[in-house]
């Protein structure tokens, strides 16, 4: 199901966010989060390494390792179930029409880009 769309935003709040591509380095089992979840260890290029607690156990641990990804890097880090999650891996509902996963899938860039390289 899709959501409806939402109000219309000022190109500011965009510009806010600061989204990177990063390439998955680690994937450990998180066993204390509420919904299954992976801590996600994403290399930043310059900004270094970054944690994340994602919803995305319908991939397994080595189909995440070495792919890349999109995250926010600037919403702050939040503590979840006693675990400290740095940036937001982008990710959308549904099923992957190419690999048949269902759930959240990641959001990639299309080729290969540097650790670190700004969305806009």
């Amino acid at each position: 199901m899709t959501p409806e769309a939402k109000p219309a935003a000022e190109y500011a709040h965009f510009d806010a966010l600061d989204i990177r591509v990063g390439t998955i380095t680690q994937v450990l089992p998180f066993p204390r989060a509420r919904n299954p979840s992976y801590k996600i260890e994403v290399d930043l290029g310059p900004l270094g390494l970054r944690w994340s607690s994602a919803q995305v156990t319908n991939y397994s641990p080595e189909e995440l390792l070495g792919s890349q990804v999109c995250c926010i890097v600037n919403f702050g880090a939040r503590n979840i179930a006693g675990f400290t999650s740095e940036v937001l891996i982008l990710g959308a509902p549904g099923e992957a029409m190419e690999s048949g996963h269902t759930g959240v899938i990641v959001v990639s860039p299309r080729s290969r880009v540097e650790d670190g390289s700004a969305l806009f």
